[in-house]
């Protein structure tokens, strides 16, 4: 009687109770069709003649929504240094480059903006501001 004493990959070991011979049989793992077959030599230039090709080119498109730029109100132009038209990305980005510049965040709590002179202009006359309440407190800044 052979009893499977261990397996390794692809070989098992086999021992017998009775006697001190041990019997090692190969086992083959079953034939499975490739997932990946070659191509074949015309496929292949084919493909690659096909990835050669230069990618059409895309109209750029216009930006529409927080992207596009708007006209501002003149307080906004003042504290922005002129500018007419700005997307409201760029001015949130001008308006955070101010504050860290000037050192304007609370320093027991970052969230909140002790706001200056300038900043009082945009934000309503207040002198604290949530970093949150930014983004509400410049839409009226944009004009239609």
């Amino acid at each position: 009687m052979a009893i499977p004493l261990a397996m390794c990959s692809s070989f098992l070991i086999c021992g017998d109770t009775t006697s001190s011979s041990l019997r090692v049989s190969v086992a083959t793992p079953p034939l499975t069709p490739c997932r990946f077959p070659l191509l074949s030599s015309t496929r292949r230039s084919s493909s690659i003649a096909a990835a050669a090709k230069p990618a059409t080119t895309k109209a750029k498109r216009e930006p529409t929504g927080i992207m596009k730029p708007r006209r501002v109100s003149p307080e906004m132009q003042a504290f922005l240094g002129g500018v007419p038209e700005i997307a409201r990305t760029e001015t949130l980005k001008k308006i955070w480059d101010y504050i860290k510049q000037q050192n304007l965040q609370d320093p027991e709590n970052k969230k909140i903006i002790i706001c200056d002179d300038n900043l009082k202009k945009i934000f309503n006359d207040k002198d604290r501001v949530g970093f949150l309440e930014i983004a509400k407190l410049i839409t009226p800044h944009f004009l239609k």
